[in-house]
C-alpha cells in the first residue's frame, strides 16, 4: 500500500521501532525516523550491522526531536503518508508518574493531533495488553475494557491514556489501529524490559517469579503491524501475542537455548513483600521504586490472553518460541 509513501515511525530506537525499521527497509520503503539521541540511534546502526543490513540505512531520514516537542515533531510529520507509533516511557515506578502521563499520553495526543493536521492515512498505535482488564478463569480478550477500580499500575494508567487519545482521533476522522502486544521478546537491549529475562540467565540467578503472562516475537510484531497498516481495516485493536506461558517455563527455555542454568527457586510471596517493603523504604529518601505492590502481584499471577482475533484478521501463525530464542541466543552470543 503505501510503496513510494514517506513513513514515519517513532520511537525508531526501541525493540520494536528498530525491527520495524530493517523490515521497513529491506523492502525499499522510504522512512522517517525520529530519534532522541546519538548514542541510541548508534544502537540501531550497530543493529543493521548485526542483520547484514547497512546497505539498507540510506533509507531512513533521521530526525532528531521528541514526541513531546512539537517543533520536532512537526518537522518529522513533513510529507508523511503513514505513521507507526511505538514511542513510550515504559516504568512501574509511581515516581515517574508525571514523565509517564507526559510521554505517553501528551506525547500520543501531539501524534495525533499532527496526524489529523496533515492529513495522515494511517496510524498504526503500539500499546499494551496492560490496559486490558482481567477477567477470572478465562482468557483476556479485545472486550476487556479498561477497568478503572482495578489495581492498575503508573505505566497502564497512562498507555489507557494515550489509547483514549487514539480513539479521540478516530472520531475525528483519523483511520487508526492499535496493536496490544504482550511481552515483546527479540535482539535488542539485554539490560532493560524483555531482555530482562536473558539477563536473568545469563547472570545466573536463581529465583524465578511464580506468575505468567503471553509472548510475542519482535519479528511477529513488526509482521503485524505492517499488516495492519497495508490492510483496509481501521478503528479497531488487537491483542497481539503467540503463547501464554509461565515465567518458570519462559527461563528455563532461555537457560537451555543458551546453555546456561535454569532458576530452580521460586521467588515467594513473603520474599516478594520483604523487598517491597525495603524498596518502599528507599523510595522516600531516593524517589524511585523497583518494587511496588502492584509489581509484586503482577509476577505472582498468571494471566492468559487470547490471540484469536489477530489470527483471524491477519491469518497470523506464530514463530515456534524455540525458534525466536534461538535467533536471541544468535545474537547474544555475537556480542560477547
Amino acid at each position: 500500500m503505501y510503496l513510494y509513501h514517506m513513513i514515519l515511525v517513532t520511537g525508531s530506537t526501541g525493540l520494536v521501532g528498530k525491527h520495524l525499521l530493517l523490515s521497513l527497509t529491506q523492502k525499499d520503503q522510504s522512512v522517517r525516523a525520529l530519534y532522541r539521541s546519538e548514542s541510541k540511534k548508534a544502537e540501531v546502526v550497530s543493529f543493521f550491522a548485526f542483520a547484514k543490513a547497512e546497505s539498507q540505512l540510506h533509507r531512513i531520514d533521521w530526525v532528531q526531536g521528541d514526541i513531546t516537542e512539537i517543533p520536532s515533531l512537526t518537522t518529522a510529520f513533513k510529507d508523511v503518508t503513514y505513521v507507526y507509533h511505538c514511542a513510550a516511557l515504559i516504568s512501574f515506578d509511581p515516581y515517574q508518574f508525571k514523565e509517564l502521563t507526559k510521554t505517553n499520553i501528551e506525547g500520543t495526543a501531539n501524534v495525533v493531533n499532527l496526524s489529523l493536521a496533515n492529513n495522515i492515512k494511517k496510524l498504526v498505535h503500539v500499546s499494551s495488553i496492560a490496559t486490558l482488564a482481567s477477567t477470572p478463569n478465562s482468557p483476556i480478550t479485545e472486550d476487556n475494557f479498561w477497568d478503572p477500580d482495578a489495581l492498575n499500575s503508573v505505566y497502564a494508567l497512562t498507555k489507557n491514556g494515550a489509547e483514549m487519545e487514539v480513539w479521540r482521533g478516530t472520531q475525528e476522522g483519523l483511520n487508526a489501529i492499535i496493536l496490544n502486544p504482550g511481552i515483546v521478546i527479540g535482539e535488542g537491549n539485554y539490560q532493560t524490559g524483555s531482555g530482562k529475562f536473558f539477563n536473568h540467565i545469563l547472570e545466573g540467578k536463581a529465583l524465578y517469579p511464580t506468575g505468567g503472562s503471553a509472548v510475542i516475537d519482535v519479528k511477529d510484531l513488526v509482521a503485524l503491524m505492517e499488516k495492519a497498516m497495508n490492510s483496509t481495516l481501521a478503528q479497531e485493536r488487537y491483542i497481539a501475542t503467540a503463547y501464554n506461558v509461565t515465567y518458570r517455563d519462559l527461563l528455563e527455555e532461555i537457560a537451555k537455548t543458551l546453555g546456561n542454568k535454569a532458576p530452580s527457586r521460586p521467588l515467594s510471596n513473603g520474599l516478594l513483600q520483604f523487598l517491597n517493603f525495603l524498596d518502599s523504604i528507599r523510595g522516600i529518601f531516593t524517589r524511585k521504586r523497583q518494587i511496588t505492590k502492584i509489581g509484586y502481584k503482577s509476577l505472582q499471577r498468571q494471566t492468559l490472553y487470547s490471540n484469536n482475533k489477530i489470527i483471524e484478521a491477519f491469518n497470523y501463525i506464530p514463530t515456534p518460541l524455540d525458534v525466536t530464542l534461538s535467533r536471541i541466543a544468535l545474537h547474544i552470543n555475537q556480542a560477547r
